[in-house]
């Protein structure tokens, strides 16, 4: 059998939604290439909305972990989010009135460790109870949190935020040095233009690459515990509990796993913001933001790690892309306030034509060796043996 990579064998493979949205990539990318190359776009500011964009996909990875793997309802996404920014901001800011100075690492470690402590304490008291307690508690989570962080200026700064934060890899041996390091270059795409590559471009690619490590981690992490016996389980929980309960297993334990799981990743996407931004304040803790993260689940499709990728991806998209849309002679209306009309008109959309969200979690369920390697294309289709034998043997 030949090894050789067929395109039209794989092509082939993909659902008719996945040709559509690989089609729609291809037409963004070369979008993207044309602003670039016009200047409309900044190579700067590129990385920086694509880290933002990782930044929200990594938000909605950890709902998802909560939400789509277990059905707990998480209302304090910005909580858990700004945990882990202002973790990272009080260890190593400049103004931060409690420590400041120290490696980003720290503050890493510390943003996560406070998010697991909150995380426990807040799933005590109301994993047992029904879903909507969970979900009033976090709501109100949220909001206590946000005023403490605002109102709090001897331990937080209050609403001056803290300031001064350094990028992730200040004083690292040769990446602390490399956009200084680097020289200034000049790129010509389409004649008569230059891209201008300085040292915000090299900062905000090691920022990018740092948010592809986070990304890429997580993402292997839910994917190997969507598919195994603990994913199984979250996935009955989901369904029906009290058949979870009835098979013998502890539902509050695994509940709490995965409460804690899904807010430790919200709160590692705070600290890469933190970094990013390099400024935190508490209104970075808006309730918008939360629900731009749900928005990003339901529209790649709950219990998809796909699908969160490609919602928090399409979410900044629309978000930051409004912002340009003045820009455009035709529109004779200020179009950039228009993004929440936009992203609620991408909900009612999804659900009423694909309810199931763009990318079902249903290929990410199975192993390939348990389906010869190749993914089943759709329900529809069965599995294909991987040994030639009869499928009704």
């Amino acid at each position: 059998m030949s090894d050789r990579f067929d395109i039209g064998a794989y092509w082939e493979d993909f659902t008719p939604i996945e040709r559509v949205l690989t089609a729609a990539l291809g037409i963004v990318t070369l979008l993207l290439i044309l602003f670039l190359g016009t200047g409309r776009l900044g190579p700067s500011y590129f990385l920086f909305l694509f880290g933002l964009g990782g930044m929200y996909a990594l938000l909605s990875l950890g709902l998802n972990s909560q939400w789509g793997f277990t059905g707990l309802i998480n209302f304090s996404v910005a909580a858990f989010f700004g945990i882990g920014a202002y973790g990272a901001a009080l260890m190593t800011g400049s103004n931060s009135p409690i420590a400041g100075g120290f490696n980003p690492i720290f503050g890493l470690l510390i943003g996560l460790l406070l998010a697991g402590i909150i995380a426990v304490a807040i799933g005590i008291p109301t994993l047992r109870l029904r879903a909507d307690y969970l979900a009033i508690a976090t709501l109100g989570l949220a909001e206590v949190i946000r005023l403490f962080l605002q109102n709090e200026r001897q331990w937080t700064n209050g609403s001056a935020g803290i300031r001064g934060i350094p990028s992730f890899f200040e004083g690292w041996p040769i990446l602390g040095e490399f956009p200084r390091l680097m020289p200034g270059l000049e790129i010509g795409i389409i004649p008569g233009t230059a891209i201008v590559l300085e040292t915000t471009f090299w900062r905000q690619l090691l920022n990018v690459s740092l948010m592809l490590v986070f990304l890429g981690a997580v993402f292997f992490i839910l994917r190997r515990a969507q598919r195994s016996p603990w994913g199984r389980l979250q996935r009955t929980i989901r369904a029906d509990e009290d058949l979870a309960k009835a098979l013998g297993k502890n539902t509050y334990r695994y509940k709490m796993q995965a409460f804690v799981l899904g807010s430790l990743i919200m709160a590692l996407a705070g600290v890469f913001y933190a970094h990013l931004n390099l400024f935190v304040n508490p209104g970075d803790l808006d309730p918008i933001t939360t629900f731009y993260v749900w928005v990003a689940v339901i529209l790649g499709g709950s219990g998809s790690n796909r699908g969160a990728l490609l919602g928090g991806f399409v979410v900044v998209a629309i978000r930051e892309g409004s912002r340009f849309a003045n820009d455009i002679a035709f529109i004779p209306l200020d179009a950039a306030p228009l993004r929440l009309l936009l992203i609620g008109l991408l909900i009612v959309l999804v659900m009423r034509f694909r309810p199931q969200g763009l990318l079902p979690p249903q290929r990410e369920l199975i192993w390939p060796s348990a389906v010869g390697n190749k993914a089943p294309s759709g329900p529809d289709k069965g599995v294909p043996q991987s040994d030639g034998g009869d499928p009704n043997e």
